[in-house]
């Protein structure tokens, strides 16, 4: 049975895993390990993706990935590419670095950002090579805590889901992360959908990834559109574009973003950029007024 295809959703947050080739260890020494932040730095540029956390364990790396327009397909093959090709020189050897396919499931970030944020952090406890995820040092976790500052990684998004107050959310990461320790259930692989492998996420999830057929895109442009909603809702395009936090322009802020999406008129984040906004603030916004 050939396989599903990959699921592309602009905007959309992914847990990614990356395997070695039969197991086999993909890291020698420190070295090894700043060499592949360093390639992952530069493709995140390349592709203005973000990594949200990440772990990279002795034969296989894991990270939270949230993609812009480009495929995630794309970002992972020129980093395992990248990568490979270094080792190769290193060790002067051929042959395959990575496993030929990645693991991803799309992540309906209300329910699963934060247990695949925890899940990652937690995995070289799981494997007991640490009996704390702060002894681990190949990992987000220090960032998350602010005990390490790493230029390509985004921690602001997933902080403010325990708080607008950056002391008071890390330390109640902290606590969200601690109990999980003890906690088999926290560690263990988080189920996908039933009926779809590919996300992490429930039915109602699934369903409103079903996109309608593809119409050929609009001449209207967001600077239009703009004009249309703020007549019709009567608002400026000021206020539309402002960091105002008003329950009312957040609504029309997401009615915005929705026309513009369906109708072809741009994707996710060129809205986000228009709107002066972050696409992950973005795509919740459109899930909490779907």
């Amino acid at each position: 049975m050939p396989r599903p295809p990959r699921l592309h959703v602009p905007g959309g947050h992914y847990h990614v895993v990356l395997r070695g080739n039969h197991r086999e260890a993909l890291f020698t020494d420190a070295a090894d390990r700043y060499a592949l932040d360093e390639i992952v730095a530069n493709e995140l540029a390349r592709f203005e993706a973000r990594i949200h956390a990440f772990c990279w364990m002795s034969n296989h790396l894991h990270a939270l990935i949230q993609i812009a327009d480009q495929p995630l397909g794309k970002i992972m093959q020129r980093i395992a590419m990248r990568y490979s090709r270094y080792r190769h020189r290193r060790l002067d050897i051929l042959g395959h670095l990575f496993e030929r396919r990645y693991k991803a499931k799309l992540i309906e970030i209300d329910a699963y950002f934060l247990a695949v944020l925890r899940y990652i952090h937690l995995n070289p406890v799981k494997a007991h090579i640490v009996a704390r995820p702060s002894e681990y040092p190949w990992c987000s976790h220090h960032a998350y805590l602010g005990l390490e500052s790493i230029s390509w990684l985004t921690t602001d998004f997933g902080l403010s889901l325990f708080s607008t107050d950056l002391s008071c959310a890390r330390a109640a990461y902290q606590q969200f992360v601690t109990p999980g320790l003890g906690n088999e259930n926290a560690m263990e692989s988080i189920e996908a959908n039933p009926h779809d492998s590919r996300i992490l996420g429930c039915d109602k999830f699934l369903s409103s990834l079903s996109s309608p057929p593809l119409t050929p895109r609009s001449t209207c442009t967001l600077e239009q559109l703009a004009i249309r909603i703020c007549s019709t809702r009567q608002v400026t395009n000021e206020e539309l574009r402002s960091t105002c936090r008003a329950r009312r322009l957040a609504a029309i802020r997401a009615e915005f973003a929705r026309k513009a999406i369906e109708e072809h008129i741009a994707s996710l984040t060129q809205v986000a950029r228009f709107l002066n906004r972050d696409p992950s603030a973005l795509s919740k916004l459109l899930a909490r007024h779907s």
